[in-house]
């Protein structure tokens, strides 16, 4: 049976879906409406599930977790994501995703390439992310360094960003699936896009 909880934090809902202390999926917005949706439409097909008023211990701390994550905080707790019920090629990309470290981005580009493949394919399951944003898509940008796509919109992404600033100087390579992947500091993106005055 699966479990999900759902918590108003800050002002912002941070939602999750686990079983057997795996998550399946997560999700935050700005409504529980909303988050709930997300969560519900990224269950596996079939699952019996049931909706909880009240987090769990469990929950709780997972939740917390993702708010951390949300407010630019570095931190690692180690929890275990249910992959094996997706497509190996999402397991794969979301697993290059997971690799992105806090104050970098990279493009769909490169993730394509550390995954083998496409980067219209990589884009696609960035779309459905079924982790955020302990999977921090938000950090997959297009090659120009300008925002590309995000479910929760292209301010959300941005402040996502701008949170997670660093002031690293330069860029470098980190090996994911046995294959280097170039990683950004996260102001290329922030001064392109206030350069832009898109907000």
């Amino acid at each position: 049976m699966i479990e999900i909880y759902s918590q108003n934090i800050g002002g912002t809902w941070f939602g999750v879906a686990y079983a057997q202390q795996q998550i399946i999926t997560t999700s935050f917005g700005e409504s529980q409406q909303l988050t709930l949706s997300n969560i519900l439409r990224n269950l596996p097909f079939d699952a019996s599930f049931q909706v909880f008023h009240e987090p769990s211990v469990f929950a709780k701390k997972i939740l917390s977790y993702m708010k951390s994550i949300y407010n630019g905080q570095n931190v690692d707790a180690g929890f275990s994501l249910a992959l094996n019920h997706l497509p190996l090629y999402t397991q794969k990309v979301l697993k290059t995703t997971a690799a992105i470290p806090l104050g970098y981005v990279t493009s769909y580009g490169a993730i394509a390439k550390a995954a083998d493949g496409g980067p219209r394919a990589v884009g696609n399951i960035m779309a459905f992310n079924p982790f955020a944003p302990i999977v921090p898509c938000h950090r997959v940008v297009k090659s120009d360094f300008t925002l590309g796509g995000y479910g929760g919109g292209s301010k959300t992404k941005f402040e996502l960003l701008e949170r997670e600033k660093r002031g690293f100087p330069t860029s470098k390579e980190i090996e994911v699936n046995g294959r280097q992947l170039k990683v950004f500091p996260v102001e290329h993106v922030l001064k392109i896009w206030l350069s832009l005055k898109f907000f």
